[in-house]
């Protein structure tokens, strides 16, 4: 089954299913430590929206 260049060949017969992870590759990619400041920034637009959105917008 294995090669001399030690990849593993999956037999023939896989049932349909494809393998997307060795496909695909993102040209994006975001460290751990800006997604987490997005999510903050987003959470206290919403909390400033919520305090003063009424008196912003006259709604």
């Amino acid at each position: 089954m294995a090669r001399r260049d030690n990849k593993v060949q999956m037999p023939s017969g896989m049932g349909g299913l494809v393998r997307y992870f060795d496909e695909y590759k993102s040209k994006i990619e975001f460290k751990p430590g800006h997604i987490i400041v997005l999510v903050v920034l987003v959470i206290i637009i919403i909390i400033i929206l919520h305090a003063y959105g009424r008196v912003l917008f006259g709604v």
